[in-house]
């Protein structure tokens, strides 16, 4: 395990030493901006290679939902017998080559990077290189400052105002924005759904309060730089997921519907017309009620 970390560790510092000596010429070696660059474009580049994950993730999720029928007959069938539940379960996602897991990922496949990036930060906050890093750059990363606090410092590890104020405003935005992401696919992305047994539907309910609280509560141990990585990760998984929704919506979602309306309304597509209701058959129609004369 301590080898694999660190590779994580050299490969984590060797991105952003490659970005910062890029970046050096325009803004200086010890700028907070090619710094703070530097973990933006590790995260661009994370991103970008995790980009058939998140496809995945989308076709998961597209597969539970159509499954959700399905699942919900599975759970009335068996409902006091839980193992076999489990068990029907199972197959159901297995035969639709599934995993109600796939929405999670993205973020289970950032997490190693995640950690790698806090363990080479709180190596500059404490004066020890990491992977690639020299102490020279070490020294260079624990000067370099973002909004004027050091990007190596934690709010529960600073006394300064300037660092908790800043790492209370980015702890905000992260978790924001994870909540503002989870919701636009709620709202926009799933195909209308109250029942409130459905799996699918508590599944993200949960998500939604769920992973913005851990973030709130994990991020004053966090330093500012791995703060500023995972804000950047939630916009680039904000606007990722905004295109998708926009371009290519789930059947049935609010989306889908607005997309179908836009192409009818260019011409491209035709809507279905409503089926006019069957009229009772002549024989059992109501005849009109005749007045009576006076």
């Amino acid at each position: 395990m301590g080898s694999i970390m660190n590779a994580l560790y050299t490969a984590v510092s060797w991105v952003i030493m490659v970005i910062h000596d890029a970046l050096t010429p325009v803004f200086g070696s010890g700028s907070g901006v090619t710094w703070t660059l530097s973990i933006i474009g590790l995260v661009l580049l994370i991103r970008i290679i995790l980009i058939p994950l998140f496809v995945k993730q989308i076709k998961s999720q597209r597969a539970m939902t159509a499954l959700a029928p399905k699942m919900k007959e599975i759970q009335t069938r068996y409902k006091d017998d839980r193992q076999k539940q489990s068990e029907e379960m199972m197959k159901l996602y297995k035969d639709h080559k599934t995993n109600p897991l796939a929405s999670c990922f993205p973020i289970l496949a950032q997490a190693p990077i995640m950690f790698a990036l806090f363990t080479v930060l709180n190596g500059i906050g404490q004066a020890k290189p990491r992977g690639v890093l020299t102490m020279a750059d070490v020294e260079s990363a624990a000067n370099a400052k973002f909004l004027g606090a050091p990007i190596s410092e934690t709010f529960l590890g600073s006394s300064s105002t300037t660092v908790k104020l800043v790492t209370v405003f980015l702890i905000i935005l992260m978790s924001a924005s994870t909540y503002t992401t989870q919701r636009q696919l709620m709202v926009k992305g799933m195909p209308k759904n109250d029942d409130p047994n459905n799996m699918i539907l508590q599944q993200q309910k949960i998500m939604l309060y769920l992973f913005p609280i851990i973030f709130a509560i994990s991020g004053v141990n966090f330093p500012i730089g791995v703060l500023i990585y995972w804000s950047t990760t939630n916009f680039w998984t904000w606007g990722q997921q905004y295109y998708v929704i926009k371009r290519n919506p789930t059947p049935g979602s609010p989306a889908y519907e607005e997309l179908q309306k836009k192409k009818a309304a260019k011409g491209l597509i035709e809507l279905p017309t409503e089926e006019p209701k069957p009229q009772a058959p002549q024989g059992q129609r109501k005849q009109p009620k005749k007045k009576k004369r006076k």
